[in-house]
This record gives C-alpha cells, sequence and structure tokens, in this order.
C-alpha cells in the first residue's frame, strides 16, 4: 500500500462527508483509509459503517486528548509507505492528485522521505486562492505549505509523534523533526489539496505563533533573536491578512509569504 490516509473528525459530518467523496474519486487506488473519529454523536459513525462503496479501511471512534492525540492513533494503526493527514472537510486538488504525486516520484532514482507540494485554500464567496509553496529550507520561518499537502515516509516517522502538549502547532513541530531525518525531500509543482480556511489555526492563530516559537526555541533551529524578528513577521503578515485581504493574496500567490 502505497499511501496511508488519515482522517481526524469529531462531529463534523458534513465535512467528512465532503473529504470522503474526494477521497473515493481518486484515481490511483493504492492507499488505505482510516478515520480516527473523537467519539462523535453527529452520526458520523453510523454514516461511516453503511458505506457501500469504498468505507474506510480503519474505523477508531473514542474520546481523546485533542487533534494531535488523535493524528498519533492514525500513525500507530497505518500500514502504507507514505502518510497522509486529509482532516474531515479538507479535499484532494482534484481526482488525480494521488496519480500525479505517483507519477513524480516514480520518474526519480531515488525513493523520497518527504514529498510536499502547492495548496489551495477556499475563501467564502470566491474562488479559491492558490498558495505556492515555499522551499521547505525555509522552515525557519515557519509552514511552507499547508499540512494537508505534506507527505511523510512511515518507516522514517518510527517513533516520532505529535506533541500533545501543543494545541494549534505540533504539526509544525512534528515536521521540524522529520525533516532532521530527511534526505531526498521532493517538490511537487502542483496543488495537492484544498483547504478549509477557517479552521482552528487560523482562528487562535497568537497561540499558533507562540507555539512555533517554543519549537524553534527548544529544538534549537536560530538564534533566540533570531527567532523573536520571526515571530514579529509572522504577525505582520498575518495583521495584513486581516486589514487589507485582497493585497495579502496577491503577495501569497506571487511571492510565497509565510502560512
Amino acid at each position: 500500500m502505497l499511501f496511508s490516509i488519515i482522517t481526524i473528525t469529531r462531529n463534523n459530518l458534513q465535512g467528512l462527508q465532503r473529504t470522503c467523496d474526494s477521497i473515493q474519486k481518486q484515481s490511483f487506488q493504492g492507499f488505505e483509509w482510516l478515520v480516527i473519529d473523537g467519539a462523535s454523536d453527529d452520526g458520523t459513525i453510523k454514516f461511516l459503517e453503511n458505506m457501500k462503496s469504498s468505507p474506510p479501511s480503519f474505523i477508531l471512534s473514542e474520546p481523546d486528548d485533542g487533534i494531535y492525540d488523535a493524528m498519533n492513533k492514525g500513525i500507530a494503526h497505518a500500514g502504507g509507505f507514505y502518510l497522509i493527514f486529509l482532516n474531515a472537510g479538507d479535499v484532494f486538488a482534484n481526482e488525480h492528485t494521488l496519480e500525479d504525486i505517483t507519477a513524480t516520484i516514480q520518474d526519480l532514482q531515488e525513493t523520497p522521505d518527504f514529498i510536499y507540494g502547492d495548496a489551495q485554500e477556499e475563501r467564502s464567496g470566491k474562488t479559491p486562492a492558490y498558495k505556492p509553496a515555499r522551499p521547505y529550507t525555509k522552515i525557519a520561518e515557519g509552514m511552507f505549505t499547508h499540512h494537508q499537502a505534506m507527505i511523510y515516509r512511515h518507516d522514517l516517522v518510527k517513533t516520532l509523534r505529535y506533541d500533545i502538549t501543543y494545541k494549534i502547532s505540533a504539526d509544525y513541530k512534528f515536521t521540524l523533526q522529520f525533516l532532521e531525518r530527511s534526505k531526498t525531500i521532493v517538490y511537487c509543482p502542483f496543488p495537492l489539496c484544498l483547504f478549509e480556511s477557517g479552521g482552528i489555526s487560523q482562528q487562535q492563530a497568537t497561540l499558533g505563533r507562540t507555539e512555533q516559537f517554543k519549537s524553534r526555541q527548544e529544538l534549537k533551529i536560530v538564534s533566540p533573536l533570531h527567532n523573536h524578528i520571526i515571530s514579529l513577521q509572522q504577525k505582520i503578515i498575518w495583521e495584513l491578512r486581516k486589514r487589507y485581504p485582497s493585497l495579502y493574496w496577491r503577495l501569497k500567490s506571487k511571492s510565497g509569504l509565510m502560512k
């Protein structure tokens, strides 16, 4: 099995149905789909159990300690060569996304340890915004693309898990740590996901920046002064997004501002 698609959900049946539809439509079928549910009471489990076409390979529904605890459970049960985290409400960019990724890596001489690509983000009443990834070498400045557009080689994850003491940015710390053990990194110059905006990382952006600062400090990625400068830059970019969204998206699509 080439890919393990891990979907985290809790009381988001409508979003889960969107994600399910996207996964089922993939032209490449060399994957398993794992759904980790946080004990939903909105009909999620009934929907999953009654699926007649391409049901999930694995379903787990029980209380958890947040999204990153649920992601860790997904890792523990996954069997694919690569891990993809596509949460309820998020979808692949199109029906050929997995096929395009597979074609990209099959042409390489070395098997990639980490794969990433561009993303699209939904905007209310507008065409989805194209968000080109920045080079992965810019990881110190923040996430260089959306987590849903990152693919991790499973056997390199080993005992690495998301730090559940982080509520917003454990994916950033996880990626920092994973890149330290990655040798072959491949960029796919096309969108891998359509990201559902308005999630917790956007609702609590200040906490997210604080946790990213803590990750850089803990892992000694940059100097203390540089860490403060990055945090300030992130705050300015976030304020630009809130106050002047049209300008933000124009700059983002051309230059790849920080997430």
